[in-house]
């Protein structure tokens, strides 16, 4: 009968890691973790969540911002439930959560109107709106809808600029633009309509009039249908993604379906221009059939030429990988544009299942992560 060790190690790090989790800081003297830094990173977050939870709820209310166990950072309310819900097993984030409602009187958060609208309206606090939403009743949640709505119209006057530059196309060379940058100058309206003021003494062309030029609306009609993951570490790139099918549903070219999934699919494309409908319509949590959602998506395929899939997750597929590779190669065969946005936020800086991603890459769809600032380009190249 053989051993293998390296099972015998991992299986005795794992348990370590727990009896340290369970008593906390205070075994730190003769208890260490065990893992690679990535790992051990993970672990400290963990340690730091549940001390702050065991150790200072019965004096410390978690909604005013205060030094984490360590020291290093400050958390809230609303930071606090989200790294729960990263870091730990759905169960687990939900028997924290519950003890976090008590010990730290975040009933107030879910029961008072007031207390709500008293808190700055940011993703940090729609974050916590999203993950708690299912507790909120009448007024109160009639209070965080506002709330959402506030941080998804905040999120879209910072992007709908860049977007819509991208992708409303070629230059107008017969209206002057009020943007006056280098990548409108129109050299060869303002040479001639200066030729009058050559000076042919000094043989030099004085430039008294500069003309930038607009950019036109191409309107060949395209479809952009917009599926977004709504597992809870995709939180951040659902807000954004929501926000997203709003502003290109603007575009006077572009017709946009969107569908949320897990193992099972809602089609909001009837909301599409209310991302705070979309975002309150999401339900958090539980599996992931990407595989079944993609399916629905070719379905609402009718030109294919025309039509770019915009799928956001973070491809750790609980359905089939087979069929989800078979429909994304039968997509992009069709000629359609088929991308998967592992994650749509600030850091874009995802933890995703890299190969599926390069198995979706080699089929010739676009795999990758992005910015909001990034966005824009980005769809400005689908559609041109």
């Amino acid at each position: 009968m053989s051993i293998d060790m390296d099972e015998l190690k991992l299986k005795k790090d794992l348990s370590v890691n727990r009896w340290r989790l369970v008593l906390g800081k205070p075994s730190s003297a003769s208890l260490d973790f065990s893992g690679d830094a990535k790992q051990l990173m993970g672990l400290g977050e963990m340690e730091e969540l549940l001390d702050y939870l065991y150790s200072h709820g019965d004096s410390d209310d978690i909604r005013h911002e205060r030094s984490g166990g360590s020291g290093r950072s400050q958390l809230t309310a609303a930071r606090w439930i989200q790294k729960v819900r990263e870091l730990f097993p759905k169960k687990t984030a939900e028997v924290l959560e519950k003890q976090a409602l008590e010990e730290f009187r975040l009933t107030e958060l879910i029961t008072d109107k007031q207390v709500l609208e008293s808190l700055e309206p940011d993703m940090g606090l729609l974050s916590a709106i999203l993950q708690l939403k299912h507790l909120m009743k009448g007024e109160v949640l009639e209070a965080a809808k506002q709330i959402a709505r506030r941080v998804a119209e905040d999120i879209a006057k910072r992007l709908e600029q860049s977007i819509k530059r991208s992708a409303l196309g070629r230059l107008d060379r017969n209206e002057r633009s009020p943007v006056r940058t280098a990548r409108n100058l129109d050299i060869k309206k303002t040479v001639s309509r200066n030729l009058k003021n050559f000076d042919p003494d000094r043989g030099e062309l004085v430039l008294k009039d500069i003309y930038f030029s607009s950019r036109v609306k191409k309107y060949n009609k395209k479809t952009v249908i917009i599926a977004i993951d709504e597992s809870g570490s995709m939180l951040g790139s659902v807000i954004y993604s929501a926000v997203m099918a709003q502003i290109i549903s603007q575009l006077p070219f572009a017709q946009v379906r969107l569908v949320i999934f897990d193992t099972n699919i809602v089609d909001l494309s009837g909301r599409v221009d209310d991302p705070a409908e979309v975002l309150m319509s999401v339900q958090l949590g539980g599996g992931t059939d990407i595989a079944r959602a993609l399916g629905y998506c070719e379905s609402l395929i009718e030109t294919p030429a025309d039509t770019c899939v915009l799928c956001v997750t973070d491809l750790y597929e609980g359905g089939s990988v087979s069929r989800l590779l078979n429909t994304s190669r039968n997509m992009i065969q069709s000629g359609a544009k088929l991308s998967f946005l592992t994650a749509l936020d600030e850091e874009a800086s995802p933890a995703y299942d890299k190969i599926l991603g390069q198995q979706l890459a080699n089929l010739g769809a676009f795999v990758g992560a992005l910015t909001p600032d990034e966005l824009g380009d980005y769809v400005g190249k689908l559609f041109n």
